[in-house]
């Protein structure tokens, strides 16, 4: 009977020691409770918001109060491997890859004698991101895969593998991504629009001193020329910056790569006006002439080779010009006459270009001003099309055969570009003349040596050159547009002031250099930076 209380009393004692656990429980997690609130109260402070963090990355991107950028002038600080933060800026990636037959001729219906419809090239057309199926049906592109089946990206360096280690990139990349990301896809840099500017540091070189890469009858300064105002101009694009141009930045840039113009007498006006940039004018006898191994020698009876090559043993970069007026692939019919017609294979690239594209990383083409009948008659040179005499009479027109022919090189570039992933190819837009009161053999002139005397700025978004434009549209060959920037410079060209001048005739179509021409170098370096 005594049992049952003391049973009653420890049960008690239980009941009140569950109580109070109860209780301490509740205390201890009110306690941490209250200082986790606390704590994020003080964090909180160093938290940015979204916008904030928006706002930060276009105060580390855009700093309209900055001078124009200059690269290191120590080449061993340029990263070869990685795109400057300035590049990104101005030329964002493109993402989307479209599918190429691995061909080097464009297919022509030659029965076609009667004006029925051409193929999309020779209309001047080029599909972006749909092919034609041999049944004529549009098929979706599909993006390249590797083995392992991941996408790859066709137009990416496998040699850019470096990190960056500048600061204002690394927080860009890893921390602002999205946010540069979405400026570059509305902000693309329009090399082509802006003004000329005054710039007492021009030229970048001497005209006295490039002798050996500059051809005489291009150098004003040994001439009797007296005006040279038109040398102390600079290209300012409006919508983004350029860095200045040094030579030892170029050939950091270009470490173990080859640079090739090929073209017409403007395109080797840029090749001697790259090689001066690069030198400074100097005459630096450790570069080598390297030309025969590309089979650029003087042929007997030829005023000139085809072509130069300059090898940097500094760098291993090399730096080439090829001479191809029409960019076509020209044959002579019958070799064992002298006076043999030529045939002009408008569907096929020069064969020096389908035998050394594998050794170029950039490529500059330009074309234009040889394609008048003069100069096809003076040349004997005959339209071939799939390998025959060209029988389309819309393709035989002097306009549409030039046109032709560029949409077959360009459509042709791009088809290789899968090979070649580091190539960079790009079409130069025409040189403009400026022939007045006549043509070069009619008493035509460009007397003016006033600069920019008809304006400085080009607002146009689009290209002067409206059959270049085509030409690249939808292929990952980029358009190096100079033509309405360079019909503002008619105080630039060569004039009456020519060595070998004959009386009333005046070369209002090559320029002087220094001059107009180093203005594309420091366009295309831009764009190659």
């Amino acid at each position: 009977m005594y049992d049952m209380p003391q049973k009653m009393k420890g049960g008690f004692h239980g009941i009140r020691s569950k109580q109070i656990s109860l209780v301490l429980v509740a205390l201890v997690c009110t306690i941490i409770l209250i200082w986790g609130c606390e704590r994020t109260s003080i964090l909180s402070s160093f938290i940015l918001q979204d916008d904030q963090l928006s706002q930060l990355s276009r105060d580390i991107l855009i700093d309209d109060s900055e001078p124009r950028p200059v690269l290191p002038k120590d080449s061993s600080q340029v990263n070869d491997g990685v795109e400057s933060e300035l590049d990104k800026k101005n030329n964002p990636e493109e993402h989307e890859q479209r599918n190429h037959q691995d061909t080097g001729k464009i297919p022509v219906d030659n029965k076609d004698t009667s004006g029925k419809a051409l193929t999309a090239v020779e209309e001047g057309i080029i599909a972006t991101g749909d092919e034609m199926s041999s049944d004529g049906k549009t098929e979706e592109a599909q993006p390249q895969t590797s083995e392992e089946g991941n996408p790859v990206d066709v137009d990416q360096n496998p040699e850019n593998t470096n990190p960056t280690t500048d600061l204002e990139s690394t927080l860009s990349n890893q921390i602002f991504n999205k946010s540069v990301w979405t400026r570059n896809e509305k902000q693309v840099c329009n090399y082509g629009k802006g003004k000329w500017v005054k710039d007492e540091s021009r030229p970048l070189y001497s005209g006295f001193k490039c002798k050996r890469w500059l051809s005489a009858m291009w150098a004003c300064r040994l001439t009797q020329r007296t005006d040279f105002a038109y040398e102390k101009l600079r290209w300012q694009p409006k919508d983004c910056d350029m860095y200045d141009f040094q030579g030892e930045n170029f050939l950091a840039r270009m470490r173990h790569k080859t640079l090739t113009f090929v073209g017409d007498s403007l395109g080797r006006q840029q090749f001697q006006s790259m090689m001066c940039m690069i030198t400074g004018g100097e005459d630096r006898p450790e570069v080598q002439d390297i030309g025969k191994q590309f089979g650029l020698v003087k042929a007997r009876g030829s005023i000139r080779p085809d072509g130069w090559a300059f090898w940097f043993p500094s760098t291993n970069t090399t730096v080439l010009y090829y001479w191809s007026a029409s960019l076509c692939d020209l044959t002579p019919i019958d070799p064992s006459n002298p006076k043999t017609e030529v045939s002009m294979h408008l569907d096929r690239p020069p064969a020096f270009l389908q035998r050394f594209l594998h050794r170029i990383d950039v490529l500059v083409l330009n074309t234009g001003h040889h394609w008048n009948r003069g100069k096809l008659n003076a040349n004997r040179w005959v339209m071939y099309v799939g390998g025959r005499p060209n029988t389309n009479r819309r393709i035989a027109d002097i306009a549409g055969a030039k046109n032709f022919t560029i949409h077959s090189i360009v459509h042709w570039v791009d088809s290789q570009l899968p090979k070649y992933p580091g190539l960079k190819a790009f079409l130069r837009t025409i040189s403009p003349r400026h022939f007045f009161n006549g043509d070069w053999n009619t008493g035509g002139s460009c007397d003016n040596t006033t600069p920019v005397s008809v304006g400085k700025e080009v607002m146009r978004d689009e290209s002067s050159d409206s059959s270049a434009s085509r030409a690249v549209w939808g292929t990952r060959v980029k358009l190096l547009d100079i033509t309405a920037i360079s019909q503002l410079r008619d105080e630039g060209h060569i004039s009456r002031y020519s060595i070998k001048a004959t009386p009333g005739v005046q070369d209002c179509l090559h320029w002087c250099l220094p001059g107009v021409p180093d203005t594309w170098n420091e366009l295309l370096f831009a764009q190659i930076l």
